[in-house]
């Protein structure tokens, strides 16, 4: 997990938290992919399913932030898997968080950014 959380702009009760958004994007994952096996047709409905259920939950969170949500399913495969981000904003209200879940089958990669209003 990578996280820049945001900063001090914004009071207390609106800020995002890590363990907060850890568990909304880990909710959206298990939810959209459970204990499903690695499917190449399934994987545009998984994809789909996982960042509009993440951005459901953060909608739901009710804190003045604009939310940007990305996932790459990757099939285990034993090959190699490299991913990267970056970004340039103000540190003190914007952030982002990259999980990664996994099962027997499958990574699933999922970045969610976040920009103050």
């Amino acid at each position: 997990m990578d996280d820049d959380m945001g900063g001090s702009s914004l009071r207390e009760d609106q800020l995002i938290n890590a363990d907060e958004m850890d568990g909304v994007i880990r909710e959206a994952v298990e939810s959209a992919l459970g204990t499903a096996a690695f499917m190449h047709s399934k994987i545009n409905a998984w994809t789909s399913n996982v960042v509009e259920g993440c951005l459901k939950r953060l909608a739901q969170l009710a804190k003045p932030f604009k939310y940007i949500v990305t996932c790459a399913l990757v099939q285990k495969s034993g090959a190699g898997m490299h991913t990267a981000s970056t970004s340039l904003w103000d540190p003190n209200t914007d952030g982002k968080m990259t999980v990664l879940w996994e099962n027997g089958t499958m990574h699933c990669i999922v970045t969610v950014y976040w920009l103050a209003i």
